[in-house]
């Protein structure tokens, strides 16, 4: 049926006239904010969320600033906003959003100033963007006479940097990880060793320090470091380098090693934000029972070349800059909780919590709701079903996230939290560690929008209210009105939501840039999908008009969110979404088929389940290895084999009746596409193959080393065609769905079963029982001798060669598939192979294999910026004639945000650097850098060898499902 309903543009769960100076009510219309005039200074998704829901309010002069990146310096790849917004001159043009260096911030700062005093903008939106969290950005802003929309520069102080925010934490009582906050101070005070001498520094730089504070000896040297540092940051001084920072890092990691042994530290930019700026050091201490000095000593000496990169990835690499790194255990088991805040400085409220473990490389993939309704039906739901482990460990996390909540609040009331902010918490079982705040909306926010609405009443009339369903509204809001706004109380809307995001990466979860989007099919209902507009069709054409993920910014492409009635009800909703989706372009990657894998594999095992933030990089292992298994194996030939074993049988069973034979042979035939078309879908799509695997664990058993089928493998075959979105539609091309005659014989077959089915009075799981009475040869259910004769043929005629489906489930035994699974008290089990870096590394080229090469040659892993040394002034990687070993860096690949270091994949001597460029040079994905002479010679693998490997191991698959 035509699809009617436009749920890009109009779609229920997210669009609604908000202007409330419509309602009926004097005091609703009193809260109206048509009059608010904001500058949004940000890209990504919450622009065109905030684009949309300021004209929903009624907002009409709102501008939006545009960057080169997003306009002129990538083809194809201006801001698809641009067709929503298309006054001109509410479009401002500036060199980047927030700039490379402090000078270049600065200079933004005052330019976005100028934008918005020249052009009638009253108010700044910042959203999830790098500068949303600098107080000195927000007090640019408020010192201006502006509005910011978003937590005041006070609230920025007290909350927004890391190491602040942990102070304040344990002023309210609240638990934090363990490790150092203030290495800055500590570095100065190695450099200046007391108080006679920090004293003479802040007066040597004329540094304006509060003088009750010199004066005051009870304070800490480090206490006084640490103001004096701040006034350092004010006048724009360094008062010591990077250099010494870094040695002063690796002596308190060297020191920290000693008191956790087997433990990793997390290193933590304080400004950092979606990840960046953050690396984790001392994994070869983790599996070590008795560390001596100097394994300590080597894991520690990595620690300044992770200082620089984090400063370099979060721009904080500048004269003035605040450098405070912190160091932080990093607790192995965790959960990554959040808790969504709301306040006015008078009131804090929260909107419960939000489980964000699933994540690579500190990048979220898929958020799921965590509250206190929806944990106390899973719990009701559990004690029916007599799960009492289940129960059990969900009434913690009730517990857990109750105290969250209560600590949220406290915090907030403690900052005057007067917008919107995240309280992110470490979760361990029944404890809990606060991590840090996120002064300004989370990408993830329409979690928590979906699971609850604010409403906001009349003090003196509980029948006057008004409900809102938008954080981005409620930011407004609080902007405009502050004060005035009451508190409000939280309403349930979904007991369960899920987002997934859609990053620009391969099927390795690595960066992929350059990708050109041309063709995305239509969002369907109960999907919402965030994509910053690039789903907006062309206005004068009504076509979708390509878009280059240039890879300028990070790697996100969309946010797709669904809801329901509990997290399966989601969860299916969420596989519906991505299984639906058709995404396709030139050069194009993303992580679509490993979210659509992943959901599938938690609906198949149990979506309560408790993932740890090092879920993903085993899953992707497992992943690898059924690639790998996969690789070996030819459905095809497979089908071939299968034809003359049943040639042979037929032949045994009828020696006289060669027709038999022919009869047989033609059967075969017709379902050979069949049966290997989906079959080769799945063999090609590990992650695909995962979800299948999953949700399908219970459809089979292995006696004896032969698949028994619990369930119709007929029926399982048409749910594999509706899984890979292949179900028969008139008028879809032919490449992307059943085949019309295949699907004739399957709907043949399947009504052939429902009626016998009905006959035996048997449900359609009940295949077990009906097989076991087709196998009888007295009639049986009423049925003549001749009826019992042809629907015992119909029967096995059905069956044969449908059998070759369960090859998949033996590639899942070999690869001990079934052992990565979740508990029965909802902990998931990562079978120990899966965390051997070595294996990990190899499966990740097994998921994507590198660039095809000379055997002489490096060449670029991926598109991005190149950089040949590790931070200005430092030495290049490497040089010409220099050699390298195995797992040296070469160069950086800066990719989307990120910063990649890229170590050799093989000894070698360099014999010339073919990369020329200057650092920040874009190069592309197979690009030679550089000429080398290999260690080793490469032996070349004969073609015809794998593929006489492969017939073997298919052959060995055959005799199990035969």
């Amino acid at each position: 049926m035509t699809q009617t309903v436009d749920y890009y543009m109009n779609n229920p769960l997210i669009h609604k006239d908000r202007r409330l100076s419509q309602s009926t009510s004097e005091w609703v219309r009193s809260f109206s904010c048509e009059d608010l005039k904001p500058l949004i200074v940000c890209r990504g998704p919450i622009r065109k969320e905030a684009m949309d829901v300021y004209e929903e309010m009624g907002i009409s002069h709102y501008g939006i600033l545009l960057s080169e990146k997003d306009s002129i310096v990538y083809p194809n790849a201006l801001a698809p906003e641009l067709r929503q917004l298309t006054d001109s001159t509410r479009v401002h043009r500036v060199p980047d959003y927030s700039g490379a260096s402090k000078e270049e911030r600065v200079e933004r700062m005052q330019q976005i100033v100028q934008i918005a005093h020249d052009n009638g903008y009253d108010s700044i939106f910042a959203g999830y963007g790098f500068m949303a969290e600098d107080e000195e950005f927000v007090a640019t802003i408020e010192n201006a006479g502006l509005k910011f929309i978003g937590p005041c520069a006070a609230t920025q102080a007290k909350a927004g940097k890391k190491d602040e925010a942990k102070r304040t934490a344990l002023s309210v009582n609240v638990s934090v990880t363990p490790g150092i906050n203030n290495v800055t101070a500590r570095t100065l005070v190695k450099k200046h060793p007391d108080r006679k001498k920090l004293l003479a520094l802040a007066e040597a730089e004329g540094l304006d320090c509060d003088a009750n504070v010199l004066k005051d000896e009870a304070i800490s040297l480090e206490e006084l470091a640490d103001h004096i540092l701040m006034a350092s940051y004010a006048k724009g001084i360094d008062l010591f380098s990077i250099e010494e920072l870094c040695v002063q890092v690796q002596a308190d990691v060297e020191e920290l090693f000693r008191k956790h042994p087997r433990s990793r530290f997390r290193l933590k930019a304080i400004g950092g934000g979606g990840g960046k700026g953050q690396r984790i050091l001392g994994g070869s201490l983790l599996t070590a029972k008795n560390a001596d000095e100097k394994m300590i000593k080597d894991a520690a000496a990595e620690a300044p070349g992770l200082v620089r990169e984090i400063l370099n990835e979060v721009k904080a690499n500048g004269v003035g800059d605040n450098k405070n790194v912190l160091i932080e255990l990093n607790i192995e088991q965790t959960r990554h909780n959040e808790i969504q805040m709301l306040g006015n400085g008078d009131w804090c409220v929260t909107l419960g919590g939000r489980d964000c473990s699933l994540q690579m490389h500190e990048q979220k993939l898929l958020e799921v709701s965590v509250t206190q309704e929806g944990l106390a039906t899973a719990i009701a739901q559990a004690k029916k079903a007599g799960k009492k482990a289940e129960a059990a460990a969900l009434e913690s996390d009730l517990s857990v996230l109750k105290r969250m909540e209560d600590d949220a609040s406290r915090f907030g009331m403690e900052v005057g939290l007067d917008s919107a902010s995240t309280f992110e918490c470490i979760v361990d079982r029944d404890n809990y560690y606060f991590m840090e705040v996120n002064t300004r909306i989370q990408v993830e926010h329409r979690v928590s929008e979906l699971c609850y609405s604010l409403k906001f009443t009349n003090p003196k009339d509980k029948n006057d209210f008004f409900i809102v369903e938008s954080l981005v509204e409620a930011m407004a809001l609080l902007a405009r009105h502050k004060k005035r706004l009451p508190k409000p109380v939280r309403i349930p809307r979904f007991n369960a939501s899920a987002e997934a995001r859609l990053n620009a990466t391969d099927a390795s979860l690595s960066p992929h840039a350059g990708g050109m989007i041309r063709y995305w099919s239509k969002p369907i209902e109960g999907e919402i999908r965030d994509d910053q507009g690039i789903s907006l069709v062309n206005p004068d054409t009504g076509m979708f008009m390509r878009y280059k993920v240039a890879g300028a910014y990070d790697s996100n492409i969309a946010l797709l969110l669904t809801k329901g009635e509990d997290r399966l009800d989601s969860y299916l909703h969420m596989s519906r979404v991505l299984g639906r989706t058709s995404l396709r372009g030139t050069d194009l990657a993303t992580n679509l088929e490993f979210h659509y894998g992943l959901v599938n594999w938690f609906i198949g095992q149990n979506v309560m389940a408790k993932p740890t933030t090092r879920f993903v990089v085993p899953y992707l292992t497992m992943v690898g290895l059924l690639k790998e298994e996969s690789n070996k194996l030819d459905p095809v030939f497979a089908f071939l084999q299968m034809k003359k074993h049943y040639a042979k049988r037929i032949a045994e069973q009828f020696p006289d009746d060669p027709k038999v034979a022919k009869e047989m042979s033609a059967v075969l035939d017709r379902k050979g596409t069949l049966v290997t078309r989906p079959m080769e879908k799945l063999l090609e799509d590990p992650h695909m193959l995962s979800g299948w695997l999953s949700i399908n664990k219970k459809n089979f058993r292995l006696e004896n080393g032969k698949v028994v089928w619990l369930r119709n493998p007929l029926m399982i075959l048409d749910e594999t065609y509706e899984y890979l979105n292949m179900s028969y539609q008139p008028g879809v091309p032919s490449a992307e769905v059943i085949w019309g005659h295949d699907n004739d014989l399957l709907q043949k077959a399947l009504r052939f079963y429902g009626t016998l089915y009905g006959a035996f009075k048997l449900k359609t799981d009940d295949y077990f029982k009906l097989n076991d009475i087709l196998q009888k040869e007295k009639p049986q259910g009423g049925y003549d001798a001749d009826m019992w004769s042809q629907i015992r043929s119909a029967h096995f005629g059905f069956e044969a060669g449908v059998e070759l489906l369960g090859m998949l489930f033996l590639i899942a035994d070999n690869i001990k598939f079934w052992e990565f699974r979740v508990e029965e008290d909802l902990e998931v089990t990562i079978p120990e192979h899966l965390n051997d870096p070595e294996l990990q590394a190899r499966m990740k080229k097994i998921l994507v294999p590198p660039p095809s090469t000379k055997a002489d040659e490096i060449v670029a892993v991926c598109g991005g910026m190149y950089y040949g040394q590790e931070a200005p002034g430092m030495p290049p990687f490497v040089t010409e004639g220099m050699h390298f070993d195995k797992g040296q860096p070469l160069y950086i690949i800066e990719v989307m945000k990120m910063f990649n270091k890229i170590t050799a994949p093989f000894s070698g001597t360099i014999d010339k650097i073919l990369m020329q460029g200057a650092d920040g040079t874009i190069v592309q994905k197979g690009q030679p850098l550089f000429k080398v002479t290999p260690d080793e010679k490469f032996v070349e693998v004969d073609p015809t060898e794998i593929e006489r490997e492969k017939r073997e191991r298919t052959s060995e698959y055959l005799k199990a499902v035969l």
